[in-house]
């Protein structure tokens, strides 16, 4: 006798298959679907490309931009500092391996987040963020 009795029998019937094989197919349309168009090519990926997306992501969620899917703003501190100390962590472990201009364009992104958090704190959670004296502008 080769089979033990407390091991489980595995039964592989034929709708099971069929089950897979349409979760496989839709996965290959959905990921086809993801692809960017024929005319739309993504930037290369790189530390400005990093740096920017967290700021943006910052900035949305300080409420200065509109978020994309409701076009109205939408503060929320806590993930705006969540951005902030990422970019900080980020700083922290590049530290002396970024040329002068990325090293710069890092340093400045974070005095210019950490300058619009403070202002967004100084209203209230329901105004939204401060109309700022000058505009926020990002290296």
């Amino acid at each position: 006798m080769s089979e033990k009795p407390n091991e489980p029998k595995i039964v592989v019937d034929e709708d099971w298959k069929a089950q897979v094989a349409k979760e496989r197919e839709q996965l290959k349309q959905q990921s086809r679907n993801e692809e960017p168009a024929a005319g739309e090519k993504l930037p290369p990926a790189s530390l400005q490309i990093l740096i920017t997306t967290y700021a943006t992501q910052a900035l949305v969620s300080m409420g200065y931009i509109p978020d994309p899917m409701t076009k109205e703003p939408a503060v929320n501190r806590s993930l705006a500092k969540h951005f902030i100390d990422m970019l900080s962590v980020i700083e922290e472990k590049t530290k002396g391996n970024l040329d002068t201009e990325e090293s710069t364009l890092l340093t400045e992104t974070l005095h210019q987040l950490r300058m619009a958090f403070v202002a967004s704190r100084s209203n209230s959670p329901t105004e939204g963020p401060a109309k700022p004296k000058s505009t926020i502008e990002l290296p």
